[in-house]
């Protein structure tokens, strides 16, 4: 929970992980360049306060996480989504046993969700089913320019990936969430292309999309899908740090997001261990539009509550403590930018 002038905020991360980038666990130089990526991101829209010595950064392990997370972070719940990446790492880079253990210890505080790819054909839809039973799963977290064999990448509406989704559908796991944000090396750039969100959308409404890092640099492409389909969600990692460091690009990718999709679509995340979360959301919670940008309206203290952790909530049915549910007469829309349908 963080409380800021009598506002309490019920947080939840909606999208942690747990990695082991250590030169042992790199397969080749490509899991040394992904790393470096990760850290250069780390280093230059962070705090100087809030910077890790590099050999940190390689892995955290849960006692940090939980601490980062939980003691000095304010969250009340978090949500792993990990990459697997085993073209680079040899035991993978997303921790699966000790993220699905934390979660075990800590059901309170921790979901867990896992990842496939539609590349495994049938092998892999049968895994799928099984690590659904395993491990309890509403969600999945896709990366769609990861390396496996000769291929540089898949798309979500290819002929394997429309099973897989059909097969989440069936086994009751509705939160897809994507990475479609900035590349990272060596990964190609347009992998992440936020086109094919658009027909898998239109296909399984009753799933939900989490477009993380919504679609960044693509922004504008991203929200014009979004307004139209009702099911897309946008995830703010990697968005946030900007708060810091590019505070008027932060005002436009949020209040971009607020017109085209409003309150109701949009999470808050701090990517840890890219960041932790403990400054974001001080720095989000007095966060206010530069007066200048008038188009934007004012980001009201309601709007804040469903972004910081009651969409995220909502979608994965967490139990909200009376102390963070905002009062049936207040309205989120007050003082809001007015959003947009087309179509």
């Amino acid at each position: 929970m963080y409380t800021k002038d009598g506002e309490n905020y019920f947080i939840v991360d909606a999208h942690i992980a747990l990695w082991d980038a250590r030169p042992e666990n790199q397969r080749n130089i490509h899991g040394k360049q992904f790393i470096d990526c990760f850290y250069d991101y780390h280093r230059n829209l962070s705090p100087e306060s809030e910077v890790w010595p590099y050999e940190d950064y390689l892995y955290q392990g849960g006692e940090r996480l939980m601490r980062d997370l939980f003691t000095d972070g304010y969250v009340d719940h978090a949500i792993f989504q990990p990459a697997l990446l085993s073209a680079f790492y040899t035991n993978g880079f997303g921790q699966t046993e000790e993220a699905f253990a934390l979660a075990q210890q800590h059901p309170d505080k921790l979901t867990y969700n896992h990842c496939w790819d539609p590349r495994f054909e049938q092998a892999g839809l049968d895994q799928l089913t099984r690590d659904a039973e395993r491990f309890g799963l509403k969600g999945i977290k896709l990366y769609t320019a990861e390396w496996q064999g000769d291929s540089r990448g898949y798309k979500l509406d290819d002929p394997w990936s429309m099973r897989y989704l059909e097969r989440c559908q069936e086994l009751g796991i509705r939160n897809i969430h994507i990475h479609k944000g900035p590349t990272i090396r060596p990964l190609d750039r347009d992998a992440f292309d936020v086109a094919d969100v658009d027909k898998v959308a239109t296909d399984f409404p009753d799933l939900n999309f989490v477009v993380e890092h919504c679609g960044l640099p693509r922004l504008e492409d991203f929200c014009w899908i979004a307004t139209q389909e009702p099911n897309v969600h946008a995830g703010l990692a990697v968005a946030m740090p900007f708060i810091h460091t590019r505070p008027r690009y932060f005002a436009q990718i949020i209040g971009e997001l607020l017109y085209w999709l409003d309150e109701d679509r949009i999470q808050f995340s701090s990517d840890y261990a890219i960041w932790t979360p403990k400054w974001l959301v001080e720095k989000f919670v007095d966060f206010q539009f530069p007066e200048d940008m008038t188009e934007y309206g004012e980001l009201t203290t309601a709007q804040k509550r469903k972004i910081l952790g009651l969409n995220a909530a909502r979608m994965y049915d967490l139990d909200v403590p009376e102390w963070a549910v905002p009062p049936a007469d207040e309205d989120a829309t007050e003082g809001k930018t007015e959003s947009v349908a087309v179509g």
